[in-house]
């Protein structure tokens, strides 16, 4: 599970035009260790970019709520609110379930291969052995977030992707991925120690969704 990696082409998606609040949350940062350029979203489901919702769950704010179903993450916040961010769920993530905390968090994190993943494509994987420096092509992406239960790696990851397209979808294997724009800003709101519950085969529930990016864009660029 700690490969965190897809070996899948991405699939074939329609271009949507895309509301400018959004191509200005997901554009380049130049000032971060690894020059983040702006990701494409004109290929994305808009479901599945950042925004504000209605949460109707029973979880305590600043618990972070992964619905590989759905695929979707949610910060709980105050007043039935929660930011829900886009996830791509590999294999691994779909079969784990739990309650975990943030153990550790890392910025531009290393990425190490499993020993099965090894075996199965040593021409891919085999060079990685010792660990991936961190980079653009590093399939953790910018940030990752290390889950433990009762002080122990899980070795389920929550982090950002060096595969923009994979988010909304089931990729072959992998933890929980999502756009490195929005790992990085799930990072900076999540300290070590914030709750985490995996669901699996559970949704989160959306009565309403009373945020709308035409009409309320300083709200979105608020979150």
């Amino acid at each position: 599970m700690a490969g965190c990696v897809s070996v899948q082409e991405p699939p074939q998606q329609v271009t949507r035009a895309v509301d400018p609040t959004y191509v200005a949350m997901y554009g380049s940062q130049p000032e971060e260790q690894f020059p983040l350029p702006a990701t494409d979203i004109s290929e994305v489901d808009p479901k599945f970019l950042r925004r504000e919702v209605a949460y109707s769950g029973t979880e305590e704010p600043g618990t972070i709520v992964v619905d590989t179903a759905s695929r979707y993450l949610y910060l709980v916040r105050e007043n039935g609110r929660a930011i829900r961010y886009g996830i791509g769920v590999g294999a691994e993530g779909m079969a784990w379930s739990g309650r975990a905390r943030i153990g550790r968090k890392a910025s531009w994190p290393r990425w190490t291969p499993t020993a099965a993943m090894i075996r199965r494509e040593p021409e891919r994987n085999g060079r990685w052995a010792g660990g991936m420096p961190p980079g653009l092509g590093n399939p953790l992406g910018a940030r990752a977030l290390y889950l433990y239960q009762d002080g122990r790696d899980t070795m389920y990851r929550i982090h950002g992707t060096s595969e923009p397209w994979s988010i909304g979808q089931s990729v072959s294997s992998g933890c929980i991925r999502l756009f490195n724009q929005d790992i990085i800003d799930l990072f900076n709101r999540a300290p070590v120690g914030t709750p985490v519950v995996v669901l699996n085969g559970e949704r989160v529930i959306e009565p309403y969704e009373d945020l709308r990016v035409s009409s309320n864009r300083q709200r979105v660029q608020g979150l």
